[in-house]
């Protein structure tokens, strides 16, 4: 009878294991597939042309996107909304901005509305104007991340310049499905991977960064205090 209690016991504990694991194998699982593949292409698109341009323009001071660029995007990529007259452009970022290895790639529902200064708009822009073209033809994610690579090999695709830069601080902006819009920050653009150089990520340090291999660059984050509007932040976003 001990012994039959003893393996019944076993068992038990076997069988809690075995389904604790398979929960979490199938959590991780359903976590990585989230957005695996192309949404339909509407999903991606904003119906109202002006809350398009009124988001992109949120994500700087009126002082710099008042007088900046606007573009949209459409079936077939982005389109120039608004001109404008002081080097800046301002857009609406989708999933597909960034790395093809993010889990937002496909994401529909990445509203990243930006700024970004001249040198940015001349080195960086033409990689995401690319990349959403090619998306919104339907071509897949290794499809994409090749043809960045051989624009970028045959120089169809500029060298990043110094003082690449941009503005991220709509209070309107949805980042991913977790941070939604996440802080008002602005970002620096560096060629290569300088993700070590600057001490980012290291503890207290104020410097976050991210190397993407795609665009073969590093994006380096800085908080600021408010938001496009003038409005505090809060402290304890994440």
């Amino acid at each position: 009878m001990q012994r039959q209690r003893i393996c019944l016991l076993v068992l038990v504990i076997l069988l809690v294991v075995f389904v604790a694991a398979a929960r979490k194998q199938a959590w991780g699982q359903a976590k990585q597939a989230a957005y695996p593949a192309m949404a339909p292409k509407n999903q991606y698109l904003m119906p109202d042309k002006d809350s398009e341009i009124a988001l992109a323009r949120s994500a700087a001071p009126a002082s710099i996107s008042g007088g900046a660029e606007v573009q949209v995007l459409g079936p077939d990529g982005y389109t120039i909304a608004a001109t404008g007259g002081n080097g800046f452009v301002c857009l609406v970022e989708r999933g597909f901005a960034a790395a093809t290895d993010d889990p937002v790639f496909w994401n529909p529902n990445i509203r990243g509305a930006i700024c970004v200064n001249a040198p940015a708009a001349r080195s960086y822009l033409p990689a995401v104007l690319l990349k959403a073209r090619l998306a919104l033809q339907g071509k897949s994610k290794t499809e994409i991340a090749q043809a960045v690579k051989s624009a970028m090999d045959s120089k169809q695709l500029p060298a990043l310049e110094p003082d690449a830069m941009s503005y991220m601080m709509s209070k309107q902006q949805y980042l991913d499905d977790n941070a939604k819009n996440w802080h008002p920050h602005i970002m620096l653009f560096v060629a290569g991977d300088q993700t070590k150089s600057w001490g980012a990520d290291r503890p207290d340090s104020p410097v976050m960064a991210a190397y993407d291999s795609d665009d073969r660059m590093t994006t380096f984050f800085f908080w600021v205090e408010n938001w496009s509007d003038g409005s505090p932040a809060p402290h304890d976003m994440h």
